[in-house]
């Protein structure tokens, strides 16, 4: 309890004591599972409506989906090490987990813009067939979310070099419950696209 209490007391708080930007990004994160969900359940429906899209997704690189994921995973403990160094308050720890999350984060989108490279180079477009449609979109939405935690990450990465740090330190939970969810939803894209 008193590590909990330690870790939000610069955070503004409700009458319960809990932190006014946990319940944010929860019900911020509620949306995003409304918004993918949505996605997902079309997709699951037209795929089973269209006879399972089994030739389109042969031109799918799976080997490079596989190592993303590999990279997601890997920076799901990275962040999670960063909120540990930040409630230990060890603001360098946090800070060099915070950039090593970035690093990861943009690895996966320079992947995934090779991928894209190459489908468009074989002919592969969103008004190529409806897969296709479903395909880019799905990965294009998730790869912005990947962007927005970058950059989240980038900042949190910047304040625990400043004298700001007290003030935000509470907020890499924050980042890492974002960053967990955007895992999670790939976790649910990879089989989906690439090997079911």
């Amino acid at each position: 309890m008193t590590t909990t209490a330690t870790t939000h007391d610069t955070a503004p708080t409700d009458l319960a004591g809990l932190p006014y930007g946990r319940a944010g990004i929860w019900w911020f994160l509620a949306s995003e599972i409304m918004t993918f969900g949505g996605l997902l359940g079309a997709y699951v429906l037209a795929r089973i409506a269209n006879g399972g899209w089994a030739e389109e997704m042969t031109h799918l690189n799976a080997n490079i989906a596989a190592f993303n994921t590999l990279l997601l995973v890997t920076s799901s403990l990275t962040i999670v090490q960063a909120h540990h160094a930040a409630e230990a308050g060890d603001r360098a720890r946090a800070r060099n987990f915070l950039w090593i999350t970035v690093v990861l984060g943009l690895w996966f989108i320079g992947n995934k813009g090779w991928e894209y490279s190459i489908e468009i180079h074989h002919g592969y477009t969103p008004a190529t067939s409806l897969f296709w449609s479903f395909y880019y979109t799905m990965t294009g939405l998730h790869a912005l979310h990947v962007i927005g935690g970058i950059v989240w990450n980038a900042v949190m990465a910047i304040a625990a070099s400043r004298a700001i740090w007290p003030k935000v330190s509470h907020r890499v939970e924050y980042a890492g419950l974002y960053w967990h969810f955007v895992d999670v939803v790939w976790i649910f894209l990879f089989p989906l696209l690439y090997l079911s």
